[in-house]
Parts: C-alpha cells; structure tokens; sequence
C-alpha cells in the first residue's frame, strides 16, 4: 500500500462528502454563512472524518448515513478552531495558512459562525435517518457526539483550559484538558463510525480507549511541533505556547520524553485495534503517521 496515495484519496473522498453538506449562502444571514463556509472550506487534514469513515468500514460499514457525520464532525471541529483563534481565547491572526475567521468577518461574525457551525452540525447529522434503516444506530452515533462535544467533552475541556490560561498546571488537570478539548472529538469519530459499521459494546469500548490514545499522542505532538516546527509548515504561528506561559507536556516533561510518550501512546492504541478481530492496514499506518507529522 502507498499510503501517501490512499491518504490523499481518502482525504479528497472526505472533502467532497463535506462540500455536500456546506449550507448555502443566501438570504439576510448569508454573510455570517459566508463566514461558516469560509471556515469550512480552508483545507486541513480532515483527520476526524477520515478516522470515523476508517473505523465504519473496520466494522463492515457500507452504507451512506456515515456521510452526514463525517460532515458534521468536521463542522464541530472546524466551530471549535474558530472560537479558539477569537481575541477572547488565543488571538490568533492565522490559521492553516491563512487569515482567521475573526481577522476577515469580525469578531462578532467569528462568534456567531462558530455557534451556527457547532449547531448546524446536527442539523446535517440527522440527515442520517433518512440514508438507513438503522435507526438505533444513528440515535446512537448522535447520542456520542452530543455526550463527546458538549460540557463533559471538547468544550468542558476547552473551558478549563481557558480558566487556567497562563497559571501553573499539575499532569492530572493537563491530561483533563487534553482527554476532552483534544481526545474527545477524536473518541466521537472513531466511536461513531465502529456504532453505524455494527461494532458490539465490548468493540466500541476498545475503539474508545485506542481513540483517547490516539487524541492524547495528536495533542502532545501539537506541543512539540509548536517548539521545532515553523511558521510555513504549520500553517498557523509557531511558539504561541511560549508566549502565552501555557503548560504543556514539553514545559513540563521536555521534548525527549513528551516524544517518548506520543510513540508509546501510538503503540498502544494500535496494539488495542489489533486485538480485534477485524484488521485496516490503513487506519494503523494513519496512527503511525500523526507520530512523526510536521505540521
């Protein structure tokens, strides 16, 4: 397998299923739509819908209602990068290689996006029952990213991270924010993606500590290319941790062992995937290449 081919092919699969489910921009509200799309349509590695629609298909998942979710996911993330970026939180200027949201639409536009993103999001998903007869599955998969992307997931994390900005963190509170602002979304694809492919309880509960491995590993690799990459290769400002006294895994491990921990997380949610009984070569080498990602 040439996985640079197939990750190429499977991100343009991910794009076009997005692209479908883009709102159109009309009406009184189309600028803040503008905006939404704006977001949207900024490139990126679209990793979550990729890791919900690989997991599906490890299930025997064949259908079209992962469609709609893999947009969605994509919509929750995309909500969350622009709230990130605003003045109030990171005050960012650029994001994968270009202007924020905030810095072309206002700051004001760049608020009311990221919450029509986050809400337009299950507007698409429940697209889903209309592509299934697998009703408790789709009701399942939308329980999950509610449960994953609310106050006990991505934002309660992104809530705490934000309340201790700049202060001294302890592993345990650094692991919190990390577990759900980061993991949590990555747990909702692959989790959701195993339910509509028809993974049992005992196979979704695996897929769901390999995810949190997953997410954790991505998150501290995030801490380590902030300090070696630059600018060009990330698309977005470099040592912004630094500037803004964050703790992070390389502040307080240092680059050695936070690289240390990204490959043994790596190896363990892979070895967690391979103890089921079903196998996709391309979903393990996708985990092997978040380890050593430059941007």
């Amino acid at each position: 397998m040439n996985f640079q081919n197939e990750l190429k092919k499977r991100t343009n699969e991910a794009e076009e299923v997005i692209r479908k489910y883009l709102p159109k921009e009309e009406g009184f509200s189309r600028n803040m739509v503008q905006a939404m799309n704006y977001s949207m349509l900024a490139g990126g590695k679209r990793l979550r819908p990729i890791l919900m629609k690989e997991t599906y298909e490890l299930f025997g998942g064949e259908g079209r209602e992962i469609e709609p979710f893999m947009a969605g996911m994509e919509m929750i993330h995309t909500h969350s990068l622009i709230h990130d970026d605003l003045p109030a939180i990171d005050n960012d200027d650029y994001r994968r290689g270009r202007l924020t949201t905030h810095k072309v639409y206002g700051e004001a536009m760049g608020i009311l996006s990221g919450a029509a993103l986050l809400n337009y999001a299950y507007e698409v998903m429940f697209c889903a029952f209309s592509l299934t007869d697998k009703k408790e599955q789709v009701i399942h998969g939308l329980r999950i990213m509610s449960d994953k992307t609310g106050i006990y997931g991505m934002l309660g994390g992104q809530s705490v991270d934000v309340e201790n900005d700049g202060k001294p963190l302890t592993r345990e509170m650094l692991d919190y924010i990390y577990e759900n602002k980061t993991s949590a979304l990555i747990e909702a694809a692959m989790m959701t993606g195993a339910v509509l492919g028809g993974a049992d309880e005992k196979e979704v509960e695996i897929v769901r500590k390999a995810a949190g491995k997953i997410g954790l590993a991505f998150q501290i690799q995030d801490d380590i290319l902030d300090v070696t990459s630059t600018k060009e290769e990330l698309g977005k400002p470099v040592h912004s941790d630094e500037r803004n006294n964050k703790v992070t895994y390389v502040s307080l491990f240092g680059i050695d062992e936070a690289v240390r921990q990204v490959r043994q997380l790596s190896q363990e949610a892979i070895g967690l995937l391979e103890s089921l009984s079903k196998k996709n070569e391309f979903l393990c080498m996708l985990i092997q290449e978040l380890v050593s990602r430059r941007k």
